[in-house]
């Protein structure tokens, strides 16, 4: 017997509904966040790609505190476990990092970035899901300017400017000093305009001011303009892949004077294959390992020397202390839901961590110390310790 055509109809009609159900149940269900035991904490960085030096010192500090808040039986009577997204150095997969790390992977708050441009995008979509981020480096004001959910352990630009430029006219008694900075960085373009203003308020002159974008590998127009203006020094504002080409190019154009940064050129790769190019020139940073006095600084270093048998940098130390404080703000505040966190971060104060005493401000940025390191042969030298 034939089935009319109208059944076979309503027939195709229930099978591709009904497929289409269970195709919506599945995303419906791959969207949902994974059940996890424990308390999960996402953690966007650079792990590949030309700032992978930034990541991996931020994970490994980062990774050293939740062993130790582990092993130490947890918080709320629950294991932490940190999960980690590779953002490459590209602020579009930053972005992506932190959507699948609240959709996929229901994290209650969120470590990174370390650049300040990833830190713009990525906290960006914190604010809007309403979960709370630590960015343990990004420099640039506008960072924490994003909402109330964004919240640093480092110092912002303003003093780190301002430190560079007063070391650069009270100890070095220079007064011409040029600005080579990344127009492809917030961070780069934001320390170079502190720089500029404080040693101009000290009676410095910026004598040029040029630029150059992320992944340039030649400068020669740029730093023949320096040199026609015979500068004292150098302040180069970015991150150490490219501050070892530009002194590479400005030795070999015959630039006898001081290269000066800030703490984007903390990494073992700036030292790497650049023929003592930068030896004896000086960048800010937020931690050295001579000058770790305090004892939860001392007991870091012994246990980061232990754990990855190598010295931490400043990025390490800051991983760190994100950490510390993001554990302090869900201790204090009873519970892992995203809003209850926030509000306890944004009451931190005192919190002792590698880098010194952390207490969040108004605008939930810390007032730190900085550190001034010279750069060796073999890496760098602790040279002085400068107070807010």
């Amino acid at each position: 017997m034939t089935t009319p055509p109208s059944s076979r109809r309503s027939r195709r009609e229930l099978l591709v509904g009904a497929a289409g159900s269970l195709l919506a149940g599945a995303v419906a269900q791959a969207c949902k966040p994974k059940r996890q035991s424990g308390i999960s904490v996402g953690l966007y960085c650079s792990l590949t790609g030309a700032q992978a030096d930034f990541g991996i010192s931020t994970r490994n500090g980062a990774t050293l505190a939740f062993e130790e808040i582990n092993r130490a039986g947890g918080l709320l009577g629950q294991q932490l476990r940190l999960v980690a997204e590779d953002t490459r150095g590209e602020s579009n997969e930053a972005t992506s990092a932190v959507t699948r790390l609240i959709d996929r992977e229901g994290v209650v708050a969120v470590i990174g970035e370390i650049a300040s441009t990833l830190s713009l995008a990525g906290g960006r979509v914190c604010q809007r899901k309403r979960i709370p981020m630590v960015s343990p480096s990004s420099t640039n004001p506008a960072v924490t300017q994003v909402g109330d959910y964004i919240f640093r352990v480092c110092f912002i630009d303003p003093f780190q400017g301002d430190v560079m430029a007063r070391f650069a006219r009270t100890d070095l008694h220079f007064d011409r000093v040029a600005l080579f900075r990344d127009q492809a960085s917030a961070y780069s373009m934001g320390l170079a305009d502190a720089f500029r203003d404080a040693f101009v308020r000290v009676g410095g002159t910026v004598v040029d001011d040029q630029s150059y974008r992320s992944g340039d590998t030649h400068f020669s127009a740029q730093i023949t303009s320096m040199l026609g203006h015979q500068p004292q020094a150098i302040f180069v504002p970015g991150y150490y892949t490219e501050v070892a080409l530009i002194a590479r190019e400005a030795r070999g154009a015959g630039f006898t004077g001081k290269f000066l940064g800030g703490d984007g050129w903390s990494g073992p790769s700036l030292t790497q294959n650049d023929d003592d190019k930068l030896v004896g020139d000086f960048f800010s940073d937020a931690f050295a390992p001579e000058g770790a006095e305090a004892p939860v600084a001392r007991s870091f270093l012994d246990r980061y020397r232990a754990r990855f048998h190598t010295d931490p940098n400043g990025l390490a130390a800051l991983g760190y202390d994100a950490a510390l404080v993001l554990f302090d703000a869900i201790r204090r505040a009873g519970s892992a839901e995203p809003a209850r966190i926030r509000a306890a971060l944004a009451s931190t104060r005192d919190v002792q961590g590698a880098t010194g005493a952390i207490t969040l401000n108004a605008q939930r940025d810390a007032v730190k110390s900085a550190v001034i390191l010279e750069v060796t042969s073999s890496g760098t030298r602790f040279h002085k310790t400068v107070n807010p």
